[in-house]
């Protein structure tokens, strides 16, 4: 709408400068699309609402989503051959990089 309404404003400053008036013979008329401004008002309207919906319904999806949790599978087995270390890491074992658990 906002659109519509700028076109109509610089077409009528187009005309004005020109020296033209509407109701002269020879001003050029006014060019008729296949939509008017009542229908760009529509449409506007109608994908706002569209859009909103849209948001909502993501919103409530996602929420849902999130609400449920994930699951998290079973732990592997504990193999033995996964934690092989013939020696000690120079910056020792309960470090950053390497946790020493209570079952080892």
């Amino acid at each position: 709408m906002a659109a519509s309404m700028a076109r109509s404003g610089l077409r009528s400053a187009s005309l004005l400068l020109r020296g033209g008036t509407k109701g002269r013979a020879g001003a050029p008329t006014k060019r008729s699309f296949s939509s008017s401004a009542h229908d760009d008002a529509h449409e506007t309207a109608k994908w706002e609402k569209i859009t909103y919906a849209g948001i909502v319904t993501c919103t409530i999806l996602a929420i849902y989503n999130l609400s449920k949790g994930h699951h998290h599978g079973e732990e592997p087995p504990a193999y033995p051959y996964l934690h092989i270390r013939n020696k000690e890491f120079p910056w020792g074992p309960n470090s950053l990089f390497e946790k020493k658990h209570a079952d080892h």
